[in-house]
């Protein structure tokens, strides 16, 4: 007799909620008294990309515990780390799930800047709301503070941060507004997501000796004011309607941005983080 497929194949019963909606500062939702709207969406979204760094930082530390919810909710949850997109997704799209949200997961391709084709390494989440789904994207360097809907040629402002959806051959793509006007960010499909997509994913971006996830130090998150990213090189800051700023940093101000950045770091990981992003700036000829 055949095996019973998994009625909870991604593991969603094992979310500590209650611990989520703490490390986010929604303590006060009530699940039990929940309702599935728009605006909660937004403020979790809001939240979830707020609290939470885009971080390759257990990449380049060899350390990556994995991108199962059991792992994810750990690192975040337990650690009061961050991560990379595989992870945001995953525990986001949990918490939604959990909540009474209709979810989708999405898998896509980053946009690489040139004519290569990149692979599908993004992961993103969608959840249904009066009929309509929405875009989530929690996991990405600079992406949305809040949902978007899936629907070609939507444009939202959020604080000033503007973006728009565009319908893809295969799919959806992202955009945002910048110093240069619209830039693609990325492009996802309707392919279902099964949980050994992101396993097999996240096992090419952190081993696989081509994965700018191995080659450099990549921090991000928005502030009340700004948004940051810092690499092992330099830190650049955006402000909604404002030029962006680059700087250079050094071994000393690398420290200090992770300050900044609130980033929780055993004095054993910070030491072997800057030790390795000294090297790669060696490599790279600085």
């Amino acid at each position: 007799m055949p095996d019973r497929p998994n009625a909870d194949p991604w593991h969603t019963a094992d979310l500590d909620l209650g611990a989520y909606l703490d490390r986010v500062g929604l303590a006060d939702l009530d699940p039990a008294a929940f309702e599935p709207d728009l605006l909660a969406l937004g403020a979790l979204h809001e939240a979830h990309v707020r609290t939470f760094t885009f971080d390759n930082i257990d990449v380049l530390l060899e350390q990556h515990p994995g991108v199962g919810l059991a792992a994810v909710q750990e690192k975040f949850l337990g650690r009061g780390r961050g991560g990379y997109c595989f992870e945001h997704a995953t525990l986001f799209a949990a918490v939604l799930e959990r909540l009474g949200y209709a979810v989708r997961r999405h898998l896509g391709r980053v946009d690489t800047g040139t004519d290569a084709i990149g692979a599908r390494t993004h992961m993103t989440v969608a959840a249904r709301v009066a009929g309509r789904w929405w875009l989530c994207d929690p996991g990405f360097g600079m992406s949305l503070i809040r949902p978007i809907p899936l629907s070609d040629g939507v444009e939202a402002d959020h604080y000033g941060w503007r973006s728009r959806v565009a319908a893809a051959p295969e799919g959806w793509e992202l955009h945002r507004l910048g110093d240069g006007g619209w830039q693609r960010l990325h492009s996802v499909d309707a392919l279902t997501v099964h949980p050994i997509d992101p396993v097999v994913g996240h096992h090419f971006t952190s081993t696989f000796p081509g994965s700018h996830f191995r080659s450099g130090l990549m921090v991000a998150r928005y502030l009340a004011d700004r948004h940051v990213t810092l690499t092992h090189e330099s830190v650049t800051i955006r402000r909604a309607g404002e030029p962006t700023q680059r700087e250079r940093v050094g071994p000393l101000e690398l420290g200090g941005w992770l300050d900044v950045l609130e980033v929780p770091l055993t004095d054993d990981e910070r030491t072997r983080l800057l030790a390795r992003c000294a090297d790669l700036s060696v490599g790279a000829g600085r």
